[in-house]
């Protein structure tokens, strides 16, 4: 009875509040374990104390009831500790080991289930050990029926998590692609300013006089050594248009008819600008426009461009091979 009323007396006077026993309960390989240096510090003992204890009695203590961190498990478990305090969960942080904390460690802790932490009580003798035991068992089972009784939010919390980590994925997953997308619309919209994006087939219609009239002049514009034009029907219009090419780009006309006025048109242009050498060729319905060594198709004179519909494309044939069919 003497025994039994200084069990008592010792669990009312020393032994640590249960709520602050249960911030030392962790889980580690889906168990819930306490740590040798926290259970010895409960004991009232060193840590080297109760290791020795254990081994002294290791026929008690099987891998279900006792085993040793690895050195992964140890470095999850202080960086836990570490966001804890630095959250400033004082109670926590109060329990938690100076050596859990510190950079250097001696040896990996050992980590006791409920079931090896009910053994300590045969291996430690002590009032305070068996009045602490008795603590450390209430609070085991305060955690069971608190984790029992909450089972399904700690579902529905795993649920969100799995979804919170899928919609984070698919959400980075969309941030690169509209990242990648404004890389190709700002090349487009670079190659478009600087009139390196050259259109390569399409339709003006009547009335785009402007548009079909910019179009061609453009392209004139491009050429760095040649300017080949084919269309049976020009006037001085078209020497206008072939000015606006660079210096030192030759330019060519072939046309169905020279007519005189056509030819003094020629004639006078090349008395004072650069010159446009002319030549009948009669043998082509369509119109083409070779700018170096691109050939484009055109639907329309070149005179005529926006008064009626017409298209043009970008043929696959150079201007050597178009003019060696001459």
């Amino acid at each position: 009875m003497a025994k039994k009323n200084e069990i008592a007396k010792v669990d009312s006077a020393t032994v640590q509040p249960m709520k602050q026993i249960e911030s030392l309960i962790l889980t580690v390989r889906g168990k819930q374990i306490m740590l040798d240096r926290d259970l010895a510090r409960l004991y009232g003992v060193d840590t080297k104390r109760l290791n020795e204890q254990v081994k002294r009695n290791m026929e008690r203590f099987p891998d279900d009831f006792m085993f040793q961190l690895t050195k992964e498990e140890y470095e999850v478990l202080r960086s836990q500790f570490a966001t804890i305090e630095n959250e400033g969960d004082s109670l926590r942080s109060q329990n938690v080991t100076t050596d859990m904390r510190g950079k250097h460690l001696k040896y990996l802790p050992y980590a006791f289930t409920e079931n090896g932490i009910a053994m300590l009580s045969g291996v430690l003798r002590s009032p305070m050990a068996i009045a602490t035991n008795i603590q450390i068992m209430r609070a085991f089972n305060a955690m069971r029926h608190f984790i029992g009784s909450h089972a399904q939010v700690f579902q529905r919390l795993e649920v969100m998590e799995r979804n919170q980590l899928a919609l984070n994925a698919s959400q980075a997953e969309l941030f690169a692609q509209v990242v990648e997308n404004n890389k190709k619309l700002n090349e487009v919209f670079r190659r478009l300013d600087d009139n390196s994006e050259k259109q390569e087939k399409g339709i003006f219609y009547d009335g785009q006089i402007f548009d079909a009239y910019t179009f061609v002049n453009d392209r004139i514009r491009e050429a760095k050594k040649r300017i080949v034009l084919i269309d049976n029907y020009v006037d001085d219009s078209v020497l206008k248009m072939m000015d606006k090419r660079a210096k030192g780009v030759s330019a060519k006309v072939y046309t169905k008819t020279i007519s005189r006025q056509l030819s003094l048109d020629f004639d006078k242009h090349n008395a004072q600008y650069a010159p446009i050498e002319v030549e009948q060729f009669d043998r082509s319905h369509d119109r083409f426009l070779c700018i170096d060594d691109t050939v484009y198709l055109i639907g329309a004179s070149i005179k005529d461009l926006g008064k009626k519909w017409f298209g043009f494309v970008k043929l696959e044939q150079t201007t050597d091979e178009l003019l060696s069919k001459m």
